[in-house]
């Protein structure tokens, strides 16, 4: 990860459908960028439908950049010969947010242990290698809320760090919550500590 961690690297869109053969055994890999495990068990409950005969269907998933949490899955086959070598060609690439899956239809000659891996790295390595891999901003998010009186001080502070307004709630009082790259995270704070009418409350990563 570059820049002291305010990068990270993820898939920018789906690969799906990557066919690996070895010794008869039919090894299909699929790649998606995501940001929960919500997701990751969408995608998940949808290749089983897709795949119900198959014989396995094993993934690895990583999300987070600071404390990345992440899980492999061998679904059956023997233990770390699926998910750890999925898991590793993630890592390989220095991906987060990103889940893989392989799905494996049986083919009638037994590969051993070290053929397993073999197959499920190569198949996941493969995927991935098709991706388009983009390096996004990590941002933080923040809720600002100020009297009217302050708008105009808080819209210069926001245009001249170039920040992303979210959401703006008008009531009472004006709320707006903003992205703020991790990059430009001090510079934010200073600039804010010295309007002490206005409530900076941080909403975490993204």
């Amino acid at each position: 990860m570059s820049d002291e961690l305010s990068t990270y690297r993820t898939l920018k869109a789906p690969v799906e459908h990557i066919i690996f053969k070895e010794r008869k055994s039919k090894f299909i890999g699929y790649a998606y960028p995501v940001q929960s495990q919500e997701e990751i068990k969408t995608h998940l409950s949808r290749l089983k439908g897709l795949f119900a005969d198959a014989t396995h269907i094993c993934y690895a998933w990583k999300i987070g950049v600071k404390d990345p949490i992440y899980r492999v899955q061998d679904d059956g086959e023997p233990r770390n010969s699926a998910g750890v070598p999925i898991y590793g060609q993630i890592n390989s690439l220095e991906l987060t947010n990103t889940s893989v899956f392989v799905v494996r239809y049986f083919g009638g000659v037994k590969l051993g242990v070290g053929g397993l891996i073999s197959a499920y790295k190569a198949t996941a390595r493969t995927t991935l290698e098709l991706a388009d891999i983009e390096e996004r901003t990590i941002s933080c998010r923040y809720s600002l809320v100020f009297d009217y009186t302050q708008m105009n001080t808080v819209l210069r502070i926001i245009a001249r760090l170039q920040l992303n307004i979210l959401e703006r709630i008008l009531k009472e009082e004006a709320m707006f919550i903003i992205e703020v790259p991790l990059a430009k995270k001090f510079r934010f704070l200073e600039a804010m500590n010295k309007h002490y009418t206005v409530k900076v409350t941080e909403l975490g990563d993204h």
